[in-house]
């Protein structure tokens, strides 16, 4: 199983150290920085899997790391965590894509069940994006199903000839691959031999 690498940015070294150490205990890698200017390093330098930032912080503020994590990596997972919370903030927060807010001061297993929420939403958005590009094919006929336009897995299949037409703007052309042409010559050969 995959240990999941979080970046915890709080200025506040009390709240950096007991979130930290409350999820280490959990199994997760936890980097920290104690300034937005830092976790923007971190960031540029080893992306992690999801990102817990206060939101007031001198310098570079939260909003300013949340930016720049979705700037890297828009999977990044990242949660606005603050003492200062008002809806102007939890607004602006989601408009820059931050896909949680928590109120300090806040319980250590409310911490833990937003990450863990977080981190299998990622986990399923990366499942479905594989099967998503996989191409189906019937391993009987060879037609293939085309999602188009449809509910995943209830599209119509298709002869290769039509999907590649409809689907890339291709016509085809019937030819053998070399192994088949020297299959298919033996074949001919052992049917009509020379005299």
């Amino acid at each position: 199983m995959k240990r999941h690498r979080i970046l915890l940015v709080d200025d506040d070294l009390l709240i950096l150290k007991a979130i930290a150490l409350s999820l280490k205990n959990r199994g997760y890698e936890v980097i920290t920085a104690s300034n937005g200017k830092d976790a923007i390093d971190i960031l540029t330098e080893r992306p992690p899997d999801l990102v817990i930032t206060d939101l007031v912080m001198e310098g570079t503020g939260g909003i300013d790391v949340l930016k720049k994590a979705k700037e890297i990596d828009n999977e990044i997972m990242v949660i606005i965590l603050t003492g200062y919370g008002d809806l102007t903030s939890a607004i602006e927060a989601l408009r820059y894509k931050a896909d949680d807010y928590l109120f300090k001061p806040c319980e250590e297993e409310e911490i833990y069940f937003k990450v863990a929420g977080l981190i299998e939403k990622k986990e399923l958005k990366i499942k479905i994006r594989l099967y998503e590009n996989i191409l189906p094919v019937c391993c009987m006929c060879r037609k293939i199903r085309d999602d188009t336009g449809k509910e995943h897995g209830r599209g119509e299949w298709l002869t290769l000839e039509r999907y590649m037409k409809t689907r890339a703007g291709m016509d085809t052309s019937h030819t053998y691959c070399p192994e088949c042409k020297e299959i298919f010559m033996e074949e001919l050969d052992k049917e009509c031999p020379e005299n």
